[in-house]
C-alpha cells in the first residue's frame, strides 16, 4: 500500500508523474537512451529543457524581461550567491527573520557585507508576521529580502511587502505554484523544488535581466548570474533528472487547473487540517498566528509531548508518515504540497479527529 506521504520535502509526488518517469526511464519516448545519459548540449535534453522554461513562464506569466532557468546547489547556495552578487561596498541590504530560514539566509549575508534586520519575529517564536503595508525598505538599501513560507514554523506571508524601487527577493522554495504570484512585483524569485515541484537536485531562478545590471564586479563563473542567465542556466552538466520531473509536474500542474487550481486545493486541504484543530477544545493547538497560517506546512502540538509520540506512532500504523515536527521546534506538521492527494488530506483529518476522541 502506498504511504501517505505528508513529509517537508524530499516530499510527495504526483503519481502520474512517477509512473511517467518509470516509463521512459531506461528508452526515453524510443529514443534509444535515456534522458538521463543525454549530452545536456542540444538534442533531447535541451528540447525537454526549453519546454520545461517554457510550462514555468505560461503557468505563472513570467514576464518576458525575466530570465528562468535551474541551478543545482539547493536554495542555501543563494544565501550565498544574493549577497555575493547584489550586496554591494559599502551599502546594505533588508532582511526579515521570519523563522528558520529566512535567519539563515541573513546570517549568511551579514557574513557578506551590511545587513538591516527590517523585522524579527523572534520574541514571538516566530509565529506571526508584520503587516506587510507597514514594512517598508531602508532608504539606499541594495534589496529587500523575504522567504514567502517558513516550512518550520508554518507561516506565509499572504500578501507582500510594496518595497517600491528597493529590488524584492523572495525564497519560494515551499510555497511555488501552490496560488498565483505577480511576478513583476519581485525582482527575483528562487526556490528548491524538492518541497512542490518535484525531487531534489534543482534551484529555480526567476530574476529580472536588469538586476544583473546592479551585481558586484569580480564574481567567479559559478557565482555570477550573469553567467547562468546568458547560458540559460546550462554553464555547468546540469541536474538532469530533478528538471525532467520538475518538466512532468509542470504539465501535471497545467491539467489540473494551474496555479489557480492550485490554491483551490491547498486551501480545502488545510482547511481539512486546521478546522480539527480549531474545533478540538484545545487538545490541538496551532502556535501560528491565524492570519499568517501556512497553507502548505500545518504545524501544531497536542496537549504532552507523549501523546505527539503517540500520535506519530498511531498515524505510521496508517499509513501516514512524515508528520513529526522539525527537530527544532519538535510537535507535529502535516505538509500538504500541490502533489498531496485530497483524499489523504481528509484522511488525515479524520484520524486527527479519532485519536482525539481516544486520547482526549
Amino acid at each position: 500500500m502506498r504511504k501517505l506521504n505528508f513529509a517537508a520535502g524530499p516530499s510527495v509526488m504526483p503519481m502520474e508523474v512517477l509512473e511517467e518517469l518509470q516509463k521512459n526511464i531506461v528508452d526515453y519516448h524510443g529514443k534509444g537512451l535515456s534522458m538521463i545519459e543525454a549530452s545536456h548540449r542540444g538534442g533531447m535534453f535541451e528540447e525537454m529543457y526549453d519546454e520545461c522554461l517554457a510550462d514555468f513562464r505560461s503557468i505563472l506569466s513570467i514576464p518576458d524581461d525575466y530570465d528562468v532557468y535551474f541551478l543545482g546547489g539547493g536554495a542555501t547556495l543563494q544565501f550565498t550567491m544574493i549577497p555575493m552578487n547584489f550586496l554591494l561596498s559599502g551599502k546594505s541590504a533588508d532582511y526579515t527573520r521570519t523563522g528558520s530560514w529566512a535567519n539563515k539566509a541573513a546570517d549568511d549575508a551579514a557574513k557578506l557585507g551590511n545587513v538591516n534586520i527590517v523585522f524579527d519575529g523572534k520574541e514571538s517564536g516566530y509565529t506571526t508576521l508584520p503587516d506587510p503595508k507597514t514594512i517598508k525598505p531602508t532608504d539606499g538599501s541594495c534589496y529587500f529580502y523575504l522567504c514567502a513560507n517558513e516550512t518550520i514554523g508554518g507561516i506565509e506571508w499572504q500578501e507582500f511587502p510594496d518595497t517600491g524601487d528597493v529590488p524584492l527577493i523572495a525564497d519560494m522554495s515551499s510555497d511555488m505554484l501552490s496560488r498565483p504570484v505577480d511576478v513583476s512585483k519581485f525582482a527575483m524569485i528562487y526556490g528548491g523544488v524538492q518541497k512542490n515541484l518535484g525531487p531534489a537536485g534543482a534551484t529555480f531562478i526567476i530574476m529580472k535581466h536588469d538586476m544583473l545590471d546592479k551585481r558586484n564586479p569580480g564574481l567567479t563563473a559559478y557565482m555570477d548570474y550573469a553567467k547562468h542567465a546568458k547560458d540559460k542556466g546550462l554553464y555547468n552538466t546540469p541536474p538532469v533528472f530533478s528538471i525532467w520531473a520538475v518538466g512532468l509536474v509542470l504539465k501535471w500542474i497545467i491539467r489540473n487547473g494551474g496555479v489557480e487550481g492550485m490554491l483551490h486545493n491547498a486551501t480545502v486541504k488545510s482547511g481539512y487540517i486546521y478546522d480539527v484543530i480549531d474545533n478540538s477544545s484545545g487538545f490541538y493547538r496551532s502556535p501560528v498566528d491565524s492570519r499568517y497560517r501556512s497553507r502548505m506546512n500545518v504545524v501544531f502540538r497536542c496537549p504532552t509531548e507523549e501523546l505527539e509520540a503517540k500520535f506519530i506512532a498511531d498515524a505510521q500504523r496508517e499509513g501516514m508518515i512524515g508528520l513529526k515536527g522539525h527537530r527544532s521546534v519538535g510537535g507535529l506538521r502535516a505538509s500538504l504540497y500541490n502533489a498531496l492527494p485530497m483524499e489523504d488530506a481528509a484522511s488525515l483529518a479524520m484520524f486527527m479527529k479519532e485519536f482525539e476522541r481516544r486520547n482526549g
